[in-house]
Parts: C-alpha cells; sequence; structure tokens
C-alpha cells in the first residue's frame, strides 16, 4: 500500500514531462486525467511537479471559460501549447451543484465517458486550438519503487514491527512532518483528507501563474 500512495504523484509527474516534447512539437493542448475521484492531492503534487498551466481539482469546480481563457493567454504570449492536469473527478461550477446522481445523468445524457474529453472538446470548439486527452489510469499505481520510497517503506516497517512488538495495536503508521509516527486507527479511518483551499500548493501554484479555472 505505501508503495501504490507514493509511487502515484511520481509516475503521474513523469507522464505529464513525457507529453510536453508532443505538446511542444505539435502546437497542442493536452489534458492529462490523474487518478483522484474525491480527492486531487496527486493530481496537485503532480501538476505543480510537471510544469502543468492549469490544474483542475474535484475541490475547486472550475469554470470552463477560466480554462479556455488561460490557454489563450498562453498563446498570445507566444506558448503554442498548454498542459492542463485535471483530476478524475473534477466538476464545473454547474455540476458542483448538483447530486451525484443528477451529474452522472447529465453526463451520460450528452455522451460524455469523462471529463477529459469534454474538456477537450470546449476547449477546441472556443479556440480552434488542437486538444488531446491523456489517461495513464492504473499504470500510476505502478513502476519501480525510489530510493525514497524504499527507505520510506523501511522506517514504516520498522515502526510497525517495533508497535508489534509491544503489543501495541489498532495503529497506523505514519509520518509527520521529518518524523515517523503512529495514529490510533479509528482517528484516521473514514476521514477523507480533501485539499482545502488554502492549501500551501495551491496557493504556490497560483502565485506562479497555474490556473485552476476558479
Amino acid at each position: 500500500t505505501l508503495k501504490v500512495v507514493v509511487r502515484r504523484p511520481l509516475v503521474a509527474t513523469d507522464t505529464i514531462d513525457r507529453i510536453h516534447t508532443t505538446a511542444t512539437s505539435h502546437s497542442r493542448v493536452f489534458i492529462i486525467e490523474v487518478m483522484g475521484h474525491k480527492v486531487g492531492h496527486v493530481t496537485l503534487q503532480s501538476g505543480i511537479a510537471g510544469g502543468a498551466d492549469v490544474i483542475l481539482l474535484p475541490e475547486i469546480p472550475y469554470d470552463i471559460d477560466k480554462v479556455i481563457d488561460a490557454c489563450e493567454k498562453r498563446a498570445q504570449s507566444g506558448k503554442t501549447f498548454s498542459i492542463i492536469a485535471v483530476a478524475e473527478g473534477a466538476m464545473d461550477i454547474a455540476e458542483a451543484a448538483m447530486k451525484k446522481k443528477e451529474r452522472a445523468k447529465k453526463r451520460a445524457e450528452a455522451g460524455e465517458t469523462t471529463v477529459t474529453n469534454r474538456i477537450a472538446k470546449q476547449i477546441e470548439a472556443a479556440t480552434g486550438f488542437e486538444s488531446r486527452t491523456v489517461v495513464p489510469g492504473h499504470i500510476l499505481r505502478g513502476g519501480s519503487p525510489s530510493a525514497y520510497d524504499r527507505v520510506l517503506a523501511t522506517k514504516f516497517g520498522a515502526r510497525a514491527a517495533m508497535l508489534i512488538k509491544q503489543e501495541k495495536y489498532g495503529y497506523t503508521v505514519a509520518k509527520i512532518g521529518s518524523k515517523i509516527s503512529e495514529n490510533k486507527l479509528s482517528d484516521v479511518t473514514m476521514k477523507t483528507k480533501f485539499v482545502p483551499e488554502n492549501d500551501e500548493l495551491v496557493i504556490t501554484g497560483k502565485s506562479i501563474g497555474v490556473s485552476f479555472g476558479d
């Protein structure tokens, strides 16, 4: 499980990095769909690390006009391509006001298989910019662990073994800051960790010109 959690941003970042070459040479808009149905941590981290121009998260409903505007401003400044990192659970402002079943019905009636396909069509229709989608999907879970992954797994494993030795059960190992610690399972389970609007990485992204569509 640890390997899966750590690898996702790394592989997603690598995907975004590799798309830059084609996006630049063909002057296209690429919309990359990243895992994240309810929360956008992986999309946020990989988007910033990979140099995405627009990052769309489930926690921040987007305005498609602002996404289009971001692409047009890049074109006007001489940058002939744009990279958009989109969490699979991203939704526009109108969808955010709907219930889950209403959203699903609306998308089904429109024949939309993914949010990235819709965004690509909207951008191309509004700007004429050739737009493509990339869905790495479950590939994000794979790949060889880095040195950091292996060291962290070793630290977690050692702490878990220590807890067992102490007959301390019902805990999960965690990394808080630079220290390895543990939390009671009852304190951390069934709680979704959303990306807050004032998240430091969101603020950082906006400060360097990344659009979040809001």
